[in-house]
């Protein structure tokens, strides 16, 4: 039974690695999420001026833009954040460590992927082999 285990991932550095990665995968996608949201904000307001003409529909088109536009921005400065920590933890940057723990456990919340992220992430920087990582040199 001892060969299943990958013998990479049982160092503290391919732990810290293996976040830094997860973390610039998650921003990727978040980012790519708020791309989407935002050409949906962006449709939204295209139909405001058909909604004039209309006469109604235009305060619904006007929140709805709105709200995909924040949610988009959102979202891309909450991907931006994950990349960019991800880049730095994989530096092994002496601050990275708790910008990651802090973007981790926020990730808590969001339900599924992120739950299982921001708990991976609690799991391999609280510990102390992996503190030793970031020591400042």
């Amino acid at each position: 039974m001892r060969g299943l285990h990958a013998p990479a991932l049982r160092s503290p550095e391919s732990h810290v690695d293996l976040v830094g990665h997860l973390f610039i995968v998650w921003g990727a996608l978040t980012i790519l999420i708020g791309v989407c949201t935002l050409a949906i904000g962006l449709a939204a307001a295209s139909l405001i001026p058909t909604t004039v003409d209309a006469g109604r529909g235009q305060v619904a088109a006007g929140f709805m833009t709105g709200l995909f536009i924040t949610f988009a921005l959102i979202a891309v400065l909450w991907g931006t954040a994950h990349a960019s920590i991800g880049v730095q933890v994989r530096r092994r940057r002496h601050w990275s460590r708790l910008g990651a723990l802090l973007l981790g456990s926020v990730d808590l919340v969001l339900l599924p992927f992120g739950t299982a992220l921001g708990m991976y992430v609690l799991f391999v920087l609280l510990r102390d082999d992996t503190k030793k990582c970031f020591v400042p040199s």
